[in-house]
């Protein structure tokens, strides 16, 4: 049977995909044109130690460091977010892929896994230094958007100071390993399996961050209810010890959902002004919408004063270029 290469969509990173076929079986080629170290070396590291802890992550067949290329799996074009476009009853989906949140986090993660070229790879834990590198998008790629240079900086220094203060309020320690992209699109059914892919940006943290992924995905709107259940069913399912403390789990979420948000729309904005990748634009309202949701309590009231009082309404509906 004659072999063949074809092209698969890419995604926001800086790599290229291309499935390889021949007899009957497939393999995913991925080509990282930057960020070699992340994509190929962290993304071997982070998928071989979840399969040896029995999360089904793709297998590595071959590589060549040198000239940026893996071989890995192929798990197929079925992700959860299609399966759910065709399902009534989302909940019971979700509930599938929460029980594999829990999982994954019973896994004692290690501070160092070993990778292809009997490399080991750090993995590093959730500081404040990675939430404030994070939200930092924010100021740095979204505001300059609509507003002065002046005014993007007065911003910014106000709103850090606030920001400092409020994930200083995070309640739960840092160790659980954190997928950190733990959405329906990067979550493939595969047979009867659920498969785990773009897993490089793993690091070790908060309990709650990977549920705000899955609950507050920016590219599947979901009702407020549906939400609402899915959050009960993992506060049911998971550890006692965040039904215990259950408002603190709760303040937590809200503060790692506010955090990602404000990262994700300086990420598009990012992949729109530097990649002139103009798509990521339109998700932005709604990344807007979950934010506004989940500032509504007392830790938020400063932070929302000062987004409120210079990002007027019809700039978050829709992007108004300055």
């Amino acid at each position: 049977m004659e072999s063949k290469i074809l092209p698969i969509a890419g995604d926001a990173s800086f790599r290229t995909f291309y499935r390889f076929i021949s007899n009957k079986s497939s393999k995913i080629i991925v080509f990282a044109k930057k960020e070699k170290y992340k994509n190929l070396i962290i993304y071997s590291a982070i998928n071989k130690f979840l399969r040896a802890n029995k999360i089904l992550a793709p297998k590595l067949y071959a590589y060549n460091y040198p000239k940026g290329i893996i071989v890995i799996e192929d798990f197929g074009d079925l992700s959860f977010y299609k399966v759910l476009l065709k399902r009534k009853n989302k909940l019971v989906i979700y509930k599938k892929l929460v029980d594999l949140l829990i999982k994954i986090q019973k896994i004692k993660p290690k501070s160092k896994i070993k990778s292809i070229n009997n490399r080991s790879h750090v993995m590093n834990k959730y500081s404040n230094k990675y939430l404030f590198k994070e939200s930092d998008l924010f100021f740095d790629w979204y505001l300059p958007l609509l507003l002065s240079k002046k005014k993007v900086l007065n911003i910014k220094i106000k709103s850090e100071k606030i920001l400092s203060k409020i994930y200083n309020k995070l309640n739960f320690s840092n160790s659980y390993f954190v997928h950190r992209d733990y959405h329906v699109h990067n979550l493939m059914k595969v047979d009867k399996k659920i498969g785990v892919i773009d897993s490089q940006d793993a690091l070790i943290g908060n309990p709650a961050y990977d549920l705000v992924s899955l609950i507050d995905d920016v590219r599947i709107k979901t009702p407020t209810k549906l939400k609402n259940q899915i959050y009960s069913y993992y506060l049911k399912k998971t550890s006692k010890i965040y039904r215990i403390n259950s408002q603190k789990f709760l303040e937590d979420f809200n503060i790692l959902s506010v955090q990602r948000s404000l990262k994700i729309i300086g990420i598009f904005s990012r992949l729109f002004k530097r990649d002139k990748k103009k798509q990521y634009l339109t998700l932005i309202p709604y990344t807007w919408r979950l934010l506004k949701m989940r500032m509504n309590s007392e830790v938020f009231l400063e932070l929302k004063k000062i987004l409120d009082s210079n990002i007027p309404e019809k700039f978050r509906k829709k992007i108004i270029l300055r």
